[in-house]
């Protein structure tokens, strides 16, 4: 296996996976003058399950990075109002200028992955789609030094780096082949279906809580809005697995009639998509010539939405540490994420239980609120060591 002439023989980093964790990674380095190879064994532009939502911390990276006026230019909505719901009582929030951020907003992965991959491209990445990774290269001593790689166009690929990042997911090959240790796993997870909706109001995001349900609703991209409804475990084989279409509109009337009546007056676009749910975790995330961003390292239930937020602050915390080129600095990447995920790990797993009454969730939503804040008042403080905006 040699290297095809259309690739560098050596890159300072190879990224497997370009979508949120993995392309702004890929961005950030690139901008800084690392040369950077990114592979994606899908195609460019192609959707995924996605919660749509970014909360303030996502919004305030896509801010620093001179890319939220493409978000926009996307017909993507500004989202300056969000509804709790809890059983027949609405507390309504103003989403208040802070940091810089405005307003909030739910982009589709067609739209945001889209965006973040050209910028890494314009940035000198080196960005290969429809590419597999093989197998990671180790010397004697363990260190990753590379990859192989396969590609429809050049077979078998092999390629050096000076780390590779593996940003592939909760189910990621280069955490498997490194050996990456979980050290915490969320003990509950939710199952979640959605479709996209024609025709409706646009209110802001809105979240609806009864004890053992939950649903959103999210305005995103073309007008449309996302429609969402969480299933307890217990309940995924019967709503979700025997009959996806019957167990979603179930969940959406068990949670709001009123919901339910304003879909019935909507034109559903597209199909319904359902993930069947999985545990959270939380791997070590960096090691000899290697780390993990992203769910591949940290993923935790998606009902509370921070998955895209946390993939887009984590790609930042790596990136500095990659520039500054020591394995003390990787590890004090892992420190620094686990210092602002543990909390939110925890108070996610305690709602995807849905062992909750009314005043359980609000108590909950409240110490979400306070860790958020603390998330981005954290990020907003740290001086940026590569450049941010192009």
């Amino acid at each position: 296996m040699t290297a095809s002439p259309s690739y560098r023989d050596t890159y300072d980093a190879i990224i497997v996976g370009a979508r949120c964790a993995g392309a702004s990674t890929a961005l950030l380095l690139a901008r800084a003058g690392a040369r950077v190879l990114v592979i994606d064994r899908q195609a460019l532009g192609s959707d995924r399950i996605s919660t749509h939502a970014l909360m303030r911390g996502g919004v305030l990276q896509l801010l620093r990075w001179g890319l939220l006026p493409k978000i926009l230019a996307a017909q993507t909505p500004r989202i300056t109002q969000t509804v709790f719901h809890y059983g027949d009582e609405d507390i309504r929030i103003d989403i208040k200028p802070e940091h810089g951020v405005e307003f909030l907003c739910a982009p589709r992965r067609t739209v945001l992955d889209r965006i973040l991959v050209e910028a890494a491209v314009e940035a000198g990445a080196d960005v290969r789609h429809n590419v597999s990774l093989g197998t990671l290269i180790k010397r004697p001593d363990g260190r990753v030094t590379g990859v192989t790689l396969q590609d429809p166009a050049f077979g078998s690929v092999t390629v050096r780096a000076g780390i590779v990042i593996g940003a592939d997911g909760r189910q990621s090959m280069v955490a498997r082949q490194v050996g990456a240790s979980t050290y915490a796993v969320g003990r509950h997870f939710a199952g979640v279906a959605y479709r996209y909706f024609d025709g409706i109001h646009d209110q802001g995001s809105r979240w609806f809580f009864k004890p053992g349900a939950s649903a959103g609703v999210v305005p995103t991209n073309d007008g449309q809005h996302c429609v969402f409804v969480c299933i307890p475990k217990s309940e995924i084989a019967s709503k979700i697995m025997h009959n996806i279409a019957d167990g979603y509109h179930a969940a959406l009337t068990e949670n709001s009639e009123t919901l339910s009546r304003e879909i019935e007056g909507a034109r559903p676009s597209g199909r319904i998509t359902g993930f069947a749910g999985a545990p959270g975790h939380m791997r070590t995330s960096q090691g000899r010539g290697w780390a993990l961003v992203g769910d591949a390292g940290y993923f935790k239930d998606p009902l509370t939405a921070h998955g895209m937020t946390d993939a887009l602050r984590d790609a930042e915390i790596l990136a500095r540490a990659v520039l500054q080129g020591n394995e003390r600095a990787l590890a004090l990447y892992q420190e620094e994420r686990d210092a602002l995920s543990h909390k939110l790990f925890a108070i996610t797993d305690r709602i995807a239980s849905f062992q909750w009454d009314m005043a359980d969730i609000r108590s909950l939503h409240m110490g979400l609120q306070a860790v958020m804040k603390s998330e981005v008042d954290h990020m907003a403080s740290v001086a940026p060591r590569m450049p941010i905006a192009a």
